[in-house]
Order: C-alpha cells, then sequence, then structure tokens
C-alpha cells in the first residue's frame, strides 16, 4: 500500500469514528433533555399495583429466589421501568418489605395494646398463624424467608430484616417489662427471654407454615406456647 492511500485510510477511518462519536453524543443528549417525557412513558402503569405484584413474588420465592424475570412477569412491566421506579433489585425488596409490614403485619402493634400479656402474645401468635395460612400460594412469612437463607451478596437484605426483628422483640420485651411493673407478670419472670420465646415460636410458625402445616395445626402450637404462660400472684 502507498503511502498517499495509508493516509487517506486514516483519514477515512478517522471522520468515521468521529462520526460515530457524534452520533452517539446527540442520542445522549438528546435522551438527557427528554429524560422526563422518556421516564413518563415507562412510568404508565400503577406503581401500587406494580409493588404488589412484586411482594407476592418475593413472598412466594424469597429475595434471591425472584429473578426479574419473574418480577417483570409478575408486575407486566418492563425491566428498565422497574429501575426507574424502583431502583435495583434490593431498593425494590424493600419498599415491598415496607408494604408488607403496613399492610399485613400491623396486627403486630395492635398487639401491644392488649390489656395484659397473655392477650399479647395471644393476639401476635394467632394472627400470625392466619397470615401465614391466608394465601395458599404464599404461606409463610417474606421476612422470615429472607433471614434463612442468602448469599454474601445478599448480605445487606438479610442485616436489615435481622434488624427490624430485633426492633419488634424490642417492642415486645418493653410490653412485658411494662406488664411485670403492673402486677401482670410475676416479678421473677425474664421479660427478654418471654419476649424472645414469642419471637421464636412466631418464626416457627412461619416455616412451618411454608413447609405445609394446616392452620388447625399451627393453633394448636399457639395453644401450647401460651399454656404455661406466667401468672402473678398480685394480679386481682
Amino acid at each position: 500500500m502507498s503511502a498517499a492511500s495509508y493516509f487517506i485510510m486514516v483519514v477515512t477511518i478517522t471522520i468515521i469514528m468521529q462520526w460515530t462519536f457524534a452520533v452517539k453524543r446527540f442520542n445522549i443528549d438528546r435522551y438527557e433533555k427528554e429524560g422526563g417525557q422518556l421516564m413518563g412513558r415507562h412510568r404508565e402503569f400503577d406503581v401500587d399495583e406494580a409493588l404488589d405484584a412484586a411482594l407476592c413474588v418475593f413472598w412466594r420465592k424469597g429475595y434471591e429466589g425472584a429473578s426479574y424475570t419473574d418480577l417483570t412477569k409478575a408486575t407486566g412491566v418492563e425491566r428498565p421501568a422497574l429501575y426507574s421506579a424502583f431502583g435495583n433489585k434490593e431498593a425494590l425488596f424493600h419498599r415491598a418489605m415496607e408494604r408488607y409490614y403496613e399492610h399485613y403485619l400491623h396486627f403486630f402493634p395492635a398487639a401491644l395494646e392488649q390489656p395484659t400479656s397473655r392477650e399479647v402474645a395471644a393476639h401476635i401468635l394467632y394472627n400470625a398463624v392466619e397470615l401465614n395460612t391466608r394465601y395458599p400460594d404464599q404461606r409463610g412469612c417474606l421476612g422470615i424467608h429472607g433471614v434463612l437463607a442468602g448469599s454474601d451478596a445478599a448480605e445487606p437484605v438479610r442485616r436489615a430484616l435481622v434488624d427490624a426483628r430485633a426492633k419488634g422483640e424490642k417492642s415486645l420485651h418493653e410490653r412485658f417489662e411494662r406488664a411485670k411493673k403492673e402486677g401482670d407478670l410475676p416479678e421473677e419472670t425474664n421479660c427478654a427471654a418471654l419476649a424472645a420465646f414469642i419471637m421464636a415460636v412466631t418464626h416457627g410458625i412461619a416455616v412451618q407454615a411454608k413447609a405445609g402445616f394446616s392452620r388447625e395445626m399451627l393453633d394448636a402450637v399457639a395453644d401450647q406456647a401460651l399454656s404455661t404462660w406466667p401468672s402473678s400472684p398480685r394480679r386481682p
């Protein structure tokens, strides 16, 4: 190849590369300028309905068991639009958990308002049985499934679920301490252990519900847990 031919080839390649870069830059600038419009087109779906659908997938399959294919199929929303609305999979799971606590676990704060410690425990246990067996294809507890298994990549999710559980147990512990001061529980009651016991039974109910235990059997488990509830001689 002559020097002139080589020079022409280099110039031609350079022009093509510059033109390609300019086209890409134009498209990027256009996308950024129209981002609001493009985002709007992606968001032409009901966010609450999509979140409910994603929640059901996570509830049924767990965090790591739920793929983006599962999520897009259930929500009817393409992956870019899901990213746009909720962020990545971890962020979507956290949103789903918030919705789960708000819509399905409201019985827990209601339990803390019950007049006696035994009624507090009963309200938690029997409502846990009902929730964990309510839906045939979503048995068990969304939070418990996420805690039991997970790779290192899912550790932030597992940690968040563990922290949420600890917060609930702390609230229960404080309620039992109040019950002891009011004379509803014996003075020697270990309220921390009692709160941990109720949480352990609740979590066991979730695991067994996922394994297929009937509501009747799990109600019997709750009955057994309450059968030896400590009572205070000071209680009138």
